[in-house]
This record gives structure tokens, C-alpha cells and sequence, in this order.
């Protein structure tokens, strides 16, 4: 006995070298820092060019006019005064600092002709796309600056259910015209969308066709708000974004990203408004900004399937520190459009408040893809709807039985890898689960590192289909008494201090024909009435412990 105990503490002390070798490795001091854009002191104000703040006064022209003028004379800053500013798309264009007075506000107009309908990218795909209000492609040394507004007018835009609003807003919004579906309960901007939305794969450019092919339903294809493809030195600092059509924030192919102090709102109930989903960038600094979003807050993405994956365009060497998420899906997420990677990404200090979700990592079986090498410290949640912290291979599917003897699938290039990920320092104040971990038979998540993690929740933990799962002085308030921690089909599991606040009937259950290995370290439970439970054909033999 006691050569089995010398040979679980070797092997835990060697994961624990590995991990301290692997923090020190990818300490985000050493990572590339994002280079911040500089500008001439030019300043080239819209009201020179015939911007009129009227709130009637359609001003695309004059703001574009400015932005041009601004960038063909060596670059410079283009301001925006106090007023209340109408206009249709802005493209911006290198070596321009588009500034906004704290008491300017441009709200773009709710007139879709004004819109172009062009090919972009939604979800990972080439997708018609109304052209969005802020945009820029293939630039160099641009900036969006000031503490002022742009609000994308989105309520136009998007459709909504009845059981998204309360009687009195869903009566307003039913007669000011529209389309209410058959069932009663999904108001449309119109014919042309609900019947859009009915239409297969309606959302990705088909080969061989135009966006002539598109046209019919326009209306539909809404636009993300901010979209920066392929630039290189962006400053996006002290503005407010708000009410965005779609997601709020896209950067694609982007290198060199810094936001500071950014205000992100879109409505709780606002379809698909995520806060920012940063895609296939290098080099990106996000801190000091709010988020409230009717999607996910802070997301990282890839591409998606095949395309993603021969795109071959991870996001990488990223930090997102001292931000606080509002009502989102996720606080920081990873995928589900993650085919072409994430790796060094660093988040620290930040707060999520009433996400649906506090940590999330989702994914699923066709994505591919490798997501690694993620350092998380130092985050506070209240309220959570439902996991504390989640990683999920079954995004959007429903998971084949667990606990049932089935054909596992082959590994190939569509199956999606997340692997060493270190979580620190976590405090959550209510939640449905504590913790949830779901690999596929075919590809276990693994190397998942859980340290000094505090969490308040209906339940415990469920690690299914995980591979060198280590949680280490992990403290638990459970209501549900019926056990703590569930280990399904799962091996290299290491439980080391775990603490549960309450007493349960059960302190690990533990499943599954493939079961592997479970070591529990430096563990008192004696307010369980019962240590552990197999079943589902899981040997007493997995269980190891070490007092």
C-alpha cells in the first residue's frame, strides 16, 4: 500500500511540475505585444464637410467624405462633435482616428436601402450580408476613439419571440407592423424574413451564385455592427457600442487589436448579439471594458468546419483582463467556431454577472481544430444561470447515452481537440452547476488544470469522457445532496482537497465500462454518508486515495 501511495503522490507531483513549467512557459509577459496605432494630429471635423446634428440630416456622405479626405492626406483624426449624428455605413480607411465627442452619439439609420447588400462572414462561412454600420478591410493604423455612441438602431433589424417581452412591448411592437408567425409567438421585420428563416443553409454563400441570388431576402441577412477584416494596429478605446443588428464586434484576420474601456450593450433579448467575437486574430489586448450582450460576452473564434480548418488561422496570443460581463450566454467563451484553433490565451480579473453561463468552451464533432494552451486566473461570477464553469463536445446535438455500450467513431480532421487548460483562482456565488466536462468517446477533453476554485451551486461536478482532470483545493456549496462529484468513462483523474461546505449522500459517483483511473489526495469527507458508488460496469479498482 504504501508503494502505491509514494508512486500517486510522484505522479502528482510531476503534474504539478508540468504545470508550473507550463505557467512560467506561457506567462503572457512573454507574449508578442499588440502594437498600438499612432496617428498626425490633423484634425479633419464632419461638420466641415456639411454633417449636419439634426437627428433628421442623413450624414453617411459627409462622415465618408471626411474619413477619405482624412486618409489621402497622410492620416489624422476625424471628429465627431456633440450631436446626434443620422448616417448610413461609415467605412473607415488606414491612418484615420475616428473620435467622438462624450456627447456625440451617431445612431445609423433604420432605412435598409441604405444598406448594400455584400458577401461577409457569419458563423465561420461566406455569408450575404447587409453591409454593416463601422467597417474596414485590408487596413493599416486605424482607431476608433472618444467616450461617444454609435447605436445600430438593431431593434429594426432583429426578430424576437412573444416570451422575450412583456405583453405591453409585445403589443407595440406587433402594431408597428411586421409579421407575427402562424404559431402567434415570433414577430418578424417582415414577409421576406420569416421566410428566410425557414430556408436551409439560406445564411452561406452557395457556389456558383451572386448576391443577386440573395436579394429576395435582404431584409434577413442583418448586419454585425463593427466588422475589421484583415487590418493590422487597431485601437478601439472609451467608446460605446450599442443596439447592434446582429453581433456587436467582429474582427477577422486581424493582428495587433487593442480594446480599452470599450462599452459593449446590446438588449438581453437582442438574437445572436454577442458581445465581440475576436476570429482568427494575433496579437490582441481587451481590458478595462464592459459587456452586456443578448449572446455570448467575449468570444473567441476560428472559422468553422472545413473552411476554418483550411483557413488554418488560430486566434493566439491573447489577454483579456479587468472586464466585467453582463447578462450574456457566456462570459469568455471559446467556439463553437474554433476549427481553425486557440492558443495562448490569457484572462484575468474579470467579473460575469447573471451569464447564462460563466466559463464556456463548446464545441462539437465536424469543428476539428486544437484549443490549448488557455490560462485563466482570478475570476468572479454572481448569478450564474447555469454552469460555473463548462466545456461541452456536443454544442447544438443532443449526447448519444454515456453510459451505454455504442460503436465509437474513428478520429479524423473534423474531430475538435481542447486540451491544457489551467483555471485558477475562481469565486462564484450561485449557480445551477458548479462544474461540467463532456469529451466525445473518440477524443477526451484532457489536460484540464482546476485550481483554488470556490463555487456556490445546485450542483456539483460532472466530468464525462475526460482524460488528466485535475481539481485541487476545490471548495463546494451544494444543495443537491445527492452527490458531489459524478466521473463517467473518464481515466487520469486527480482530486486533491476537495471540500464540500454541506453534507451529501454521496460524495463520488462513478460510471462507465471505460472507466480509468480516479486518485482522491488530501480529502476528509466525513459529512458524506457514503465515499463513492460504481455502477454501469465501473470496478472498484479505479479508486485510489491518499489521506
Amino acid at each position: 500500500m504504501k508503494s502505491n501511495k509514494a508512486l500517486i503522490l510522484a505522479i502528482v507531483s510531476v503534474l504539478s511540475l508540468k504545470q508550473a513549467t507550463a505557467q512560467t512557459k506561457y506567462s503572457w509577459s512573454n507574449l508578442p505585444k499588440a502594437a498600438v496605432p499612432t496617428f498626425k494630429k490633423d484634425t479633419f471635423n464632419i461638420v466641415k464637410y456639411g454633417a449636419t446634428p439634426d437627428g433628421i440630416t442623413l450624414n453617411t456622405k459627409s462622415i465618408n467624405a471626411a474619413i477619405t479626405d482624412c486618409s489621402t492626406k497622410g492620416g489624422g483624426v476625424v471628429l465627431i462633435p456633440q450631436g446626434l449624428w443620422l448616417s448610413g455605413p461609415i467605412v473607415l480607411k488606414s491612418n484615420v482616428n475616428l473620435h467622438i465627442d462624450r456627447a456625440g452619439m451617431v445612431l445609423f439609420t433604420s432605412d435598409k436601402s441604405q444598406y448594400a447588400l455584400v458577401e461577409g462572414n457569419y458563423e465561420g462561412h461566406p455569408s450575404p450580408r447587409n453591409e454593416s454600420p463601422v467597417s474596414g478591410t485590408d487596413l493599416q493604423n486605424i482607431a476608433i476613439t472618444g467616450e461617444g455612441i454609435f447605436d445600430g438602431n438593431g431593434d429594426v433589424w432583429r426578430a424576437i419571440g412573444k416570451d422575450r417581452l412583456i405583453e405591453s412591448d409585445w403589443k407595440q411592437l406587433v402594431a408597428s407592423g411586421g409579421v407575427v408567425g402562424a404559431d402567434g409567438k415570433s414577430w418578424y421585420p417582415s414577409d421576406s424574413f420569416e421566410k428566410a428563416s425557414k430556408i436551409k443553409d439560406v445564411t452561406i454563400v452557395q457556389p456558383g451564385k451572386t448576391m443577386a441570388d440573395y436579394a429576395q431576402y435582404k431584409d434577413f441577412y442583418r448586419p454585425n455592427m463593427l466588422v475589421l477584416t484583415n487590418c493590422k494596429k487597431v485601437l478601439l478605446t472609451g467608446i460605446t457600442f450599442q443596439n447592434s443588428p446582429a453581433w456587436c464586434l467582429h474582427t477577422l484576420l486581424c493582428e495587433d487589436m487593442t480594446l480599452r474601456e470599450v462599452h459593449v450593450k446590446n438588449p438581453w433579448n437582442a438574437q445572436n448579439g454577442d458581445g465581440i467575437d475576436v476570429e482568427s486574430c494575433r496579437n490582441v489586448l481587451i481590458e478595462g471594458s464592459t459587456f452586456d450582450a443578448g449572446d455570448d460576452g467575449i468570444c473567441v473564434k476560428s472559422g468553422r468546419d472545413e473552411e476554418g480548418r483550411k483557413r488554418g488561422k488560430p486566434t493566439e496570443n491573447m489577454v483579456v483582463r479587468n472586464n466585467v460581463v453582463y447578462r450574456a450566454h457566456g462570459g469568455f467563451v471559446i467556439g463553437s467556431e474554433m476549427s481553425g484553433g486557440a492558443k495562448n490565451i490569457f484572462v484575468t480579473d474579470c467579473t460575469f454577472i447573471g451569464t447564462d453561463i460563466g466559463l464556456r468552451f463548446k464545441t462539437v464533432r465536424g469543428r476539428g481544430g486544437v484549443c490549448e494552451d488557455i490560462y485563466i486566473k482570478n475570476i468572479s461570477m454572481r448569478n450564474i444561470v447555469n454552469e460555473a464553469i463548462y466545456f461541452d463536445m456536443y454544442y447544438m446535438t443532443k449526447a448519444a447515452p454515456t453510459l451505454q455500450k455504442a460503436e465509437i467513431p474513428a478520429v479524423n480532421d473534423g474531430t475538435p481537440q481542447f486540451r491544457n487548460f489551467y483555471v485558477s483562482n475562481v469565486v462564484c456565488n450561485g449557480a445551477k452547476e458548479a462544474i461540467f466536462v463532456r469529451g466525445l468517446p473518440e477524443m477526451s477533453i484532457k489536460g484540464i488544470h482546476l485550481d483554488n476554485i470556490t463555487i456556490k451551486a445546485d450542483k456539483g461536478v460532472d466530468l464525462i469522457e475526460a482524460k488528466d482532470i485535475e481539481l485541487k483545493n476545490v471548495t463546494l456549496q451544494i444543495t443537491d445532496r445527492t452527490h458531489l462529484i459524478n466521473v463517467e468513462n473518464s481515466t487520469g483523474i486527480v482530486l486533491d482537497g476537495i471540500k464540500s461546505v454541506d453534507p451529501t449522500d454521496l460524495f463520488l459517483s462513478v460510471n462507465g465500462d471505460r472507466m480509468g483511473t480516479i486518485q482522491l489526495l488530501h480529502t476528509n469527507i466525513p459529512d458524506a454518508r457514503q465515499k463513492a458508488a460504481f455502477g454501469f460496469g465501473a470496478d472498484k479498482s479505479a479508486l485510489t486515495e491518499v489521506k
